[in-house]
């Protein structure tokens, strides 16, 4: 009866170790590039998700490569902002490597218009409806930033442009080389003490008078 016993189980542990054995899954190196459907552009940064492997979370890179170790018939869930989740059962293969190349379908969300006021109440827009200054049209504004006092404050505070500065200069210089010969002050050398006392001098000294012998 304990010969029985003991070959009943060991028959069952054989079972059992085989069983077991069967269920092992194969572990390979799951690789892959996610696109968008359509575009065949990379989307970034999807979290890839194993779902038969206790919820292992994954993101791939910029390029939407990703890459890491997994079993043969596990269940991967790809989730991204605005693309539809796509799951993928991991085939058996020869290999110990598996690369796929997973597309996700953008999303289109179109949101119900929504109109903003900066008023919190009726009653805040009726107050404000009433404080409104009708005068302060267009025009008013134009001729208010255009008059002299404003022209003046900025003319204070706005450097000169390059143009400005370039118009400016050929201005000074036209005027300069225009009165170089003038006398700028307006003086009348009839009323110089220094111009009749030069005169005089040029009288005594005979200057004039050798000028003339000279022709």
């Amino acid at each position: 009866m304990t010969g029985r016993i003991f070959f009943v189980f060991t028959i069952f542990f054989l079972f059992a170790v085989a069983f077991v054995c069967g269920q092992e899954k194969k572990i390979i190196q799951f690789s892959g590039l996610i696109s968008s459907v359509g575009g065949e552009l990379p989307v970034p940064f999807v979290t890839v998700t194993n779902k038969s492997y206790a919820n292992q979370a994954h993101a791939a890179d910029n390029e939407g490569f990703f890459s890491f170790v997994a079993h043969v018939g596990d269940t991967i869930r790809f989730t991204s902002v605005g693309f539809d989740p796509v799951e993928y059962i991991i085939p058996n293969t020869a290999t110990d490597k598996l690369t796929a190349k997973i597309n996700m379908k953008s999303l289109v969300i179109e949101l119900p218009a929504v109109m903003p006021f900066p008023w919190a109440s009726i009653e805040e827009f009726n107050l404000a409806f009433l404080a409104l200054d009708v005068n302060d049209d267009n025009a008013s504004r134009i001729h208010r930033n255009l008059s002299p006092e404003a022209l003046a404050a900025l003319s204070k505070v706005v450097p000169r442009s390059a143009e400005e500065i370039q118009t400016f200069n050929s201005m000074q210089r036209h005027i300069n080389m225009t009165n170089k010969n003038i006398n700028q002050r307006f003086a009348n050398p009839l009323f110089s003490p220094l111009a009749w006392g030069s005169f005089i001098n040029s009288i005594v000294k005979g200057d004039y008078s050798r000028k003339r012998l000279e022709y």
